[in-house]
């Protein structure tokens, strides 16, 4: 992994990729929207910054072009189907054999085994139901998003994340294959180890084809499963 590209890279989590990526020593090219380039100040000296609509199906060719992974932040803004113009450019032109990780929530189901508490299935409802009615956003839109992805022959991960806070850096978040696993129980991640765990999966052949659903490795639901696991060996 020597050159990645960060589409969505203005935003929070986009931010923290960056940072994670540089880490790493990966050139690094960052796609976001014209009116966000300044957000990226801290970093212009040591990056690419490719401004646009990352929908922009031109721009996102030339971005991913001869990059070994491609870190996508998969948000639905409006109802124009954002998302998902995003994700089938990346999916369309990154480079055969490139790593893809894309970024979501809980609510992204692969198989249907996913168990949902009721709080979360009823904000998801309510916030989904005002933002498309606003026209703000679309969930729907990153779930055809995501159900492009996992129809996909790629080298794909998709990181499901919880909710998510501020703070320092606790260390690469516990994963599981299904929401309702007893590991996920605490639903908190750090936003800065969300990115983390981005920017490792995409060495990571394990997460392969996979949707982890992720939680903070330092939650408490995080530590009894450690401790479990630990006994048990």
């Amino acid at each position: 992994m020597k050159k990645v590209c960060i589409v969505g890279a203005s935003g929070k989590l986009g931010q923290y990729m960056v940072q994670h990526a540089l880490d790493r020593d990966y050139e690094i090219v960052a796609v976001c929207r014209p009116e966000s380039v300044g957000k990226l100040d801290d970093f212009k000296d040591r990056i690419t910054i490719v401004p646009g609509k990352t929908n922009d199906r031109e721009m996102i060719r030339q971005a991913v072009a001869e990059c070994d992974g491609v870190l996508t932040v998969l948000v639905p803004w409006g109802v124009q189907h954002y998302a998902t113009g995003t994700a089938q450019a990346v999916l369309d032109f990154a480079p055969p054999d490139a790593r893809l990780c894309f970024s979501c929530g809980w609510h992204i189901t692969r198989d249907g085994n996913d168990v949902y508490p009721l709080k979360l299935r009823a904000f998801v409802k309510t916030f989904g139901f005002l933002v498309r009615l606003f026209r703000f956003a679309d969930l729907s839109d990153q779930v055809e998003a995501c159900r492009r992805v996992f129809a996909s022959d790629t080298r794909w991960t998709v990181v499901r994340a919880s909710d998510l806070e501020e703070g320092d850096s606790q260390g690469l978040p516990v994963w599981s294959e299904h929401v309702g696993d007893p590991v996920l129980e605490s639903n908190l991640t750090r936003r800065i180890d969300f990115g983390l765990f981005m920017v490792a999966a995409l060495e990571n052949d394990e997460l392969v084809q996979m949707a982890p659903a992720i939680v903070g490795c330092k939650t408490p639901s995080a530590l009894a499963y450690s401790s479990a696991a630990g006994a048990a060996g």
